[in-house]
């Protein structure tokens, strides 16, 4: 949407081909992703989708109520003017950095009690497909456990 950040990052001017940048970006993540998920790491991706017209009902809550008119800026609404080319350019980072072993989980955000509900599943399942449990003591340890409490109770 706004070439002109990119640009002001400093990066070479070879980089900053507009037709490579992005698929080189999603095939840096891709692979760094890859690296960690062969190294035992567990990436769980949430892309909190929130309709267009809720977006505009919070922000009314935010000018409408105090407490939340730190949240809003008028460069919230200048943005709004970008809403299907947004949507184009998520749908594209979706789609190339969505991978089987780590996968975005789209989330429908305008219901905020349920878009919490269905995250916290997610990382229930995910914690529970690992497996976890405590390292169990060899007979060797726990017979010096025993020693050591024997001198403790003294």
């Amino acid at each position: 949407m706004h070439p002109e950040i990119l640009h002001s990052q400093g990066l070479p001017d070879e980089l900053l081909d507009e037709q490579t940048i992005w698929q080189e970006r999603y095939r840096s993540i891709v692979d760094l992703e890859s690296h960690l998920y062969r190294n035992g790491t567990r990436i769980l991706k949430f892309f909190l989708h929130l309709s267009e017209e809720e977006q505009r009902k919070r922000f009314l809550q935010r000018i409408d109520e105090p407490e939340k008119n730190w949240k809003f800026s008028l460069a919230d609404i200048e943005e709004r003017k970008y809403w299907k080319q947004y949507l184009q350019a998520y749908e594209a980072c979706l789609s190339a950095t969505s991978t089987e072993t780590v996968p975005w989980y789209v989330v429908p955000a305008d219901d905020k009690k349920n878009a919490r509900l269905i995250i916290s599943n997610v990382i229930l399942d995910t914690l529970r497909r690992l497996n976890m449990s405590y390292p169990q003591p060899t007979k060797a340890r726990l017979k010096e456990l025993q020693a050591i409490r024997k001198r403790l109770v003294k």
